[in-house]
C-alpha cells in the first residue's frame, strides 16, 4: 500500500524543476514592464533575481556537463565547487530578497520564491 505523501516525492521536484524557470521568465518579463523608477529595496530585489538566475544559469552548465562529460560531483571537484557556488549565489539571492520584500516592487515576491527554490535545487541534486 502507497503511502498518503508518497506523491509529495515526484510533486516537489516537479514544482521545483518546472516552477522556478517559469518564475525567473516570468519575473524578468515584469521587470522589464516596470515603468516605475526603482528605489533602494525593490533594487534588493533585483540583486535577489539576479542572483537567482545565476544559480539556474550555474545549475543549468551544471547539468551540461553532468550530461556529455558523464561525471558526479563526488567525482569531479570541479564539479562539487559549481554545485557549491550554486548554492551560494541562492543563498545570497534568499538574503537580499527578504532585504527587499519590505517594499512594493515587481520582483519582490517572484525573487524570495525562485531564491528559495533553487537553493532547494541545490539541496536536492548534492549526493
Amino acid at each position: 500500500m502507497r503511502s498518503k505523501f508518497e506523491f509529495l516525492w515526484i510533486a516537489i521536484p516537479l514544482a521545483i524543476f518546472l516552477g522556478v524557470p517559469v518564475l525567473l521568465v516570468w519575473g524578468w518579463i515584469r521587470w522589464l514592464k516596470d515603468k516605475n523608477p526603482p528605489s533602494i529595496l525593490p533594487t534588493l530585489s533585483l540583486v535577489s533575481f539576479l542572483l537567482t538566475s545565476l544559480s539556474a544559469l550555474v545549475a543549468f552548465l551544471t547539468y551540461l556537463c553532468v550530461r556529455f562529460f558523464g561525471s558526479s560531483p563526488l567525482d569531479n571537484p570541479t564539479l562539487a565547487e559549481l554545485y557549491a557556488w550554486g548554492a551560494r549565489l541562492a543563498l545570497g539571492g534568499i538574503l537580499s530578497a527578504i532585504a527587499g520584500i519590505w517594499r512594493r516592487g515587481p520582483l519582490r515576491w517572484h525573487a524570495l520564491v525562485s531564491s528559495l527554490g533553487t537553493l532547494c535545487f541545490w539541496i536536492m541534486t548534492a549526493d
